[in-house]
């Protein structure tokens, strides 16, 4: 009876063991590696690390780097947020997650970039990539100059979504430090990544993780990232009072998962924190652009099992010289006040001859008579210049002087002086302005104004917020008003501007320092006020 109960439960057996074999296992062989890093963003200091340096696949992750560059691009001026992109057949066959884009297709920029950073829209991400470099190989390997200048030591991208390609591999170290890149050298964007929507142009795009962004207090980002190779990944910043943590985290099992996890990370970093750290930012790399030309240095000669040594040649850094131009009109500028100087010299030197004029030598040179002290002080208050001038050989020897300089009239005067009071030769004192009563007699020549320059004062305050573009002057002001009366804490004492462009009525504030106005613009961010900083010039 055992027997049979025995051979009858022996094709369940064999059943369930398959099932386990087929489903079950390969699951649970095909769960991707984790991997984890918690830093504080402040220092750049490491509160934790798991299997951080392990190279991994990043999934849409990769889209920060994407961003990244676009952001670089802009500012640089090799495109502009408002280039019309046209959509490729490669970049419109991307599968999902994507914004819907068709070949052929013209969008803004603008759009392209608001949807790979909310939606994770791989049509876009590709789009962005090739409208900067031409073609996604092109812009790999942009990629991965940034990726070296930043400091991403074990990062090879092959595209720029992040959809799984053999080689394309990162870690949750590189991952790190790109997502605190991103946070500091681009601050005016970073506010991409937190929108839990944003208008895309053709539609509406929502934010791939809300949940954390609504349940985390002070969650403001980064990115999410999925595929089956990689697991559920996610980089995530957070900021606390004066405390701000960058968590990242790969192969979580669902998004549920990766998010608790992310959590109790961020929970150990701010607790691991200093409360009170000095800002210390990211080194910003050199902007090389697209160029990557790497060439082999003159008189190197390597020998055998050498490597030569190698420099790269950023064209597009050296396309304008930094050279500052010389002000305008400083030219025409210099002539009058040379022209206006030489006319004080020659009014004096004529004031000096007819002063001394009168006064001749007296025929008897033996003679005992006193100079009269009021013909000395004369002689001294009629020099001309600051310097002190010793009369020519000729003057003292007696012989008759030559008009016509300042130099020879003074030698007469100290001349006849030695000779009335018997005295040795001595040199003339030093010269000073002509008197009071030659200058009332003498016209001042009209003198041009002088340019005047002075050290600047604002200390170091360059910087400014910009609050959008506005169709008429009174919006902008109306706008520029209401926000300097509800954000005083930041904008008190800030110049208000608007600038009228062909395109509208920008709604502006100067007059700021860099880290007042990153500050505005997060406090206005966070009412869902539109805000970016402008740099300096």
């Amino acid at each position: 009876m055992t027997g049979r109960h025995w051979q009858t439960g022996r094709p369940g057996l064999y059943i369930i063991a398959i099932v386990w074999m087929v489903l079950i296992a390969p699951i649970g062989a095909a769960a991707a590696p984790y991997a984890a890093m918690v830093m504080d963003a402040r220092n750049g200091e490491v509160l934790h690390a798991h299997n951080a340096d392990t190279r991994l696949h990043p999934a849409s992750l990769t889209k920060m780097m994407t961003l990244y560059i676009a952001f670089e691009a802009v500012q640089n001026g090799e495109i502009s947020m408002d280039t019309l992109v046209t959509v490729s057949r490669n970049a419109a066959a991307e599968p999902p997650s994507e914004l819907g884009l068709r070949t052929g297709q013209q969008i803004k920029l603008r759009y392209l970039v608001r949807a790979a950073a909310v939606k994770s829209a791989n049509d876009a991400a590709t789009a962005i990539g090739e409208a900067i470099s031409g073609s996604e190989a092109a812009f790999a390997r942009r990629m991965n100059r940034t990726a070296k200048a930043l400091g991403m030591t074990n990062t090879t991208f092959k595209n720029m979504h992040g959809l799984t390609e053999e080689g394309h591999l990162s870690t949750a170290r590189d991952m790190t430090i790109l997502g605190r890149h991103v946070l500091y050298d681009y601050p005016e964007y970073y506010n991409l990544f937190s929108r839990e929507a944003a208008d895309a142009g053709i539609k509406t795009v929502y934010h791939t993780n809300r949940r954390f962004l609504r349940d985390y207090a002070g969650a403001d980002g980064i990115k999410t990232g999925y595929t089956r190779a990689a697991g559920f990944n996610l980089v995530a910043s957070a900021e606390r009072g004066s405390e701000r943590i960058i968590t990242t985290v790969f192969g979580g099992n669902s998004t549920a998962s990766r998010n608790a996890e992310v959590a109790k990370l961020m929970d150990l970093g701010f607790q691991r924190a200093g409360t009170h750290v000095a800002l210390h930012r990211p080194a910003k790399p050199p902007y090389l652009g697209n160029s990557g030309d790497v060439l082999l240095a003159h008189g190197v000669n390597p020998t055998a099992g050498e490597q030569a040594k190698t420099i790269r040649v950023a064209r597009a850094a050296v396309t304008r010289s930094l050279r500052p131009f010389a002000r305008p009109g400083m030219e025409q500028a210099v002539a009058p006040v040379v022209a206006a100087l030489q006319t004080d010299i020659e009014t004096l030197v004529e004031g000096v001859q007819m002063a001394s004029a009168p006064m001749e030598p007296a025929a008897d040179t033996t003679a005992t008579d006193a100079v009269p002290a009021e013909a000395v002080a004369e002689a001294v208050e009629l020099a001309a210049l600051d310097t002190t001038v010793d009369p020519a050989p000729e003057a003292v020897a007696g012989s008759a002087p030559a008009a016509g300089t300042v130099t020879d009239a003074v030698a007469e005067t100290a001349t006849e002086t030695v000779e009335v009071a018997e005295a040795p030769a001595i040199t003339t004192p030093v010269l000073r302005p002509v008197s009071i009563a030659a200058l009332r007699d003498t016209a001042t020549p009209a003198r041009d104004e002088e340019v005047v320059t002075r050290l600047s004062t604002s200390g170091g305050r360059h910087w400014g917020i910009n609050l959008g573009r506005y169709g008429s002057r009174f919006a902008a002001e109306k706008i520029l008003l209401r926000t300097a009366l509800s954000e005083t804490a930041t904008l008190d004492g800030a110049l208000r501007k608007v600038v009228h462009s062909n395109q509208g009525f920008d709604a502006t504030f100067h007059g700021l320092s860099r880290d007042t106005a990153e500050l505005a613009c997060r406090r206005l961010q966070a009412r869902q006020v539109t805000c970016f900083m402008m740099g300096p010039g």
